[in-house]
């Protein structure tokens, strides 16, 4: 009986302990020596730290990551493959770092070099040889690449983003703001899941020459597996990285430090922030029989209704059991509707405070009615 009146005791403590832990406000993210920054999550996309974050600023070789999401995008369009061999221009091999300040990944001008390889110089050692030789082949010029990728900035919403080459070497009216590396870095994540390894390869061997990665928070901490550096004199040192815990992924940028350390530890002191003091989970599943609506004049009806996509809440942790659910449909629905029409709108609060919006659409398409159902539906629409 003791026992008992023991261990309920405890369970008691534990349980009183986590409700004032609860309670606790978040404390405000940690002020980081940047000119800009940005976190956010992931999955859910919550910004959960900012500082000028959508200030126009000269990012150095992270315009690096839009190369490669236009050359992932080719992959993916089967426009290149990975085996495919490129000739390396004398452009690509002087701007890449003959008799220049630029890094380079050691290609021979003249040499046929295989785009996987291209792209693990251009990630891994921000080679900016193996940056152009990419360009060239994908748009037959790198000024006419770089359209293309100012073609891609709109396309992802990219309101502070413009590009005057493909490497990030300085360049007139050429600038990115952190939250649009950011989000570019959540699109790359997200879209080409297959080809994100390349961020977290240590190292890379070419000509001879073998160069690690220059993302030194990759040997500083297990959990982050990406993404880029930059550097120029009129940039400082820059870093977008993400790391993964426990199933949570973040994404920080550090822009404008002084130096490697600065954007590396500013970058760790955001992450562990966010890791720290928050938590990501999923609240629904895509394509899931959330609730029903009714449709007039269809062929069945009420019609299931649920989300395109999964839905995530980034919360203070502790809070998920928290969370609320509400949702809001639209009326006078009519068939025929196709599949993942919009019809309504669920809505994730905590504390009255609105935490994520999602539209909810039917998960099937609706169908019209025969004659009868229409004739009678429409003899009901007339007392609604």
């Amino acid at each position: 009986m003791k026992t008992l009146y023991r261990a309920l005791f405890l369970c008691c403590l534990f349980l009183s302990a986590a409700t004032q832990a609860a309670d606790i406000p978040v404390p405000a993210p940690p002020q980081v020596a940047a000119k800009s920054y940005f976190l956010m999550d992931h999955h859910s996309g919550r910004i959960l730290a900012e500082h000028n974050a959508d200030e126009r600023m000269e990012p150095a070789s992270i315009v690096k990551l839009m190369t490669a999401y236009a050359v992932f995008d080719a992959l993916r369009s089967r426009k290149l493959a990975l085996d495919e061999p490129v000739t390396i221009s004398e452009h690509a091999w002087r701007t890449g770092g003959a008799g220049t300040d630029g890094s380079t990944s050691f290609m021979k001008v003249g040499s046929q070099v295989p785009v996987e390889a291209l792209i693990q110089g251009m990630i891994v050692q921000s080679g900016n040889d193996a940056t152009i030789a990419l360009a060239e082949r994908l748009g037959g010029s790198e000024a006419t690449f770089v359209q293309l990728m100012n073609n891609y900035a709109r396309e992802l919403g990219l309101t502070n983003s413009n590009f005057g080459n493909s490497t990030g070497l300085p360049a007139e009216n050429a600038y990115m703001s952190a939250r649009d590396i950011a989000l570019l870095a959540n699109a790359m994540i997200r879209e080409f899941p297959d080809y994100y390894r390349y961020y977290s390869q240590p190292d890379f061997t070419w000509n001879g020459i073998k160069q690690g990665n220059r993302n030194g928070l990759l040997t500083r901490d297990p959990s982050v597996d990406g993404i880029k550096t930059g550097h120029t004199r009129a940039a400082g040192y820059c870093l977008a990285a993400s790391a993964k815990r426990e199933g949570m992924r973040l994404i920080s940028v550090v822009m404008g430090t002084t130096s490697f350390r600065a954007r590396e530890d500013g970058n760790l002191a955001l992450l562990n922030y966010g890791f720290s003091f928050f938590e990501t989970r999923k609240v629904y599943s895509a394509r899931r029989s959330l609730t029903s609506v009714r449709v007039w004049k269809a062929d069945r009806s009420p019609v299931a209704v649920g989300l395109s996509s999964a839905l995530y809440a980034t919360v203070p942790r502790g809070r998920f059991a928290d969370l609320k659910t509400a949702a809001t449909m639209h009326m006078g629905l009519m068939a025929p509707l196709a599949a993942a029409t919009a019809v309504g709108e669920l809505r994730v609060t905590l504390d009255d405070e609105t935490v994520a919006t999602r539209p909810l659409v039917v998960l099937q398409q609706v169908q019209r009615g025969g004659l009868w159902t229409r004739m009678v539906d429409s003899v009901l629409l007339w007392f609604e």
